[in-house]
């Protein structure tokens, strides 16, 4: 694996989820893989699990982690080629990837989309220029439209947890008060797909994602209809793709409580954290017996650690 930028960067997607949980049982048998070989985390956006998870990664292969919050503490950049730098930005990110790949074995970067404009996030011009730049691995901590490791853990989440081959799994929008991106459910939906779960995706009308990732999954606007029968129940705001980055409605009755859980095969429920309570699921929800919130945040870890080592071992 040369980098990972997205799950279509895995060959072979149960393989590496069948890796992950046995790595799970004794992470320490890869200890040392990481030796005399660094890896930086460039944050654009805040991070709670994923620069903490990361960081365990790391250690447990016995790699040396430099951490940057780069709007903070880097210069600003420039990612326009052939201009002339004579106003705010101080460095152009051909000499900074340059740089950084002369310190790190492995660059990851976490830059939200900004929601603003639709063609400029999709072409992920942070992420995407570090890899063109650079001349080492990198790693997606979270992009404008991806959010891979999150999607991996979730598949070592549910592949721990499900007691049938092909469970129904009910990806649900809920409501929030802020625009959320699109990258945890997009990712969530290939996932889905690489593993044949049988997947529904259950949106209010307007708030229907990329068509070209949730091409040949079952949509339906009508939240209590996709929950009859499910499995697991994964909950997540996001903001209209089409109406891009827009918050059209804000509807609570679309909160995940235990009336519409009920309606379910007593699912397990799902968010990748942190999460509005009591605005996107009631407490005793989350806090139920069936609520998977932190083993999923646990397995950030693993996804993490096969990744890395994969990064590690230039496998594909």
């Amino acid at each position: 694996m040369k980098n990972f930028i997205n799950s279509d960067d895995i060959s072979d997607y149960k393989k590496i989820v069948e890796e992950a949980i046995q790595l799970k049982s004794n992470p320490n048998q890869l200890k040392g893989i990481g030796k005399n070989k660094s890896i930086g985390l460039l944050f654009f956006n805040p991070s709670l699990r994923t620069r903490i998870s990361t960081q365990k990664a790391s250690m447990i292969l016995g790699l040396k982690t430099f951490v940057m919050n780069f709007n903070s503490e880097g210069w600003q950049l420039e990612f326009e080629n052939n201009t002339i730098m004579s106003e705010d930005k101080a460095e152009h990110v051909k000499d900074a990837a340059k740089v950084l790949s002369e310190y790190c074995d492995i660059i990851a970067i976490r830059k939200f989309a900004d929601l603003n404009n639709k063609i400029d996030d999709e072409k992920e011009i942070v992420l995407s220029s570090f890899l063109k730049y650079s001349t080492v691995p990198i790693l997606n901590l979270e992009s404008s439209t991806f959010h891979p490791l999150q999607g991996l853990a979730d598949a070592i989440t549910i592949h721990e947890t499900k007691n049938k081959a092909r469970p129904k799994i009910v990806l649900s929008w809920a409501p929030h008060p802020k625009s959320l991106p699109h990258a945890v459910p997009n990712s969530f939906i290939k996932m889905a797909k690489k593993n044949n779960f049988e997947l529904i995706v259950s949106n209010p009308i307007g708030y229907d994602l990329n068509p070209e990732i949730t091409k040949g999954i079952n949509i339906i606007h009508d939240q209590k209809e996709a929950f009859i029968n499910a499995d697991f129940i994964y909950a997540k705001n996001w903001s209209s793709y089409e109406n891009y980055g827009k918050v059209l409605i804000n509807d609570s009755s679309w909160k995940i409580d235990r009336n519409k859980m009920s309606l379910t095969n007593n699912a397990k429920f799902m968010h990748c954290l942190p999460v509005r309570r009591n605005v996107v699921v009631d407490d005793d929800v989350i806090d139920s017996e069936n609520s998977l919130v932190i083993s999923q945040a646990e397995n950030r870890i693993y996804s993490a650690l096969i990744i890395i080592k994969k990064l590690i071992e230039n496998e594909r």
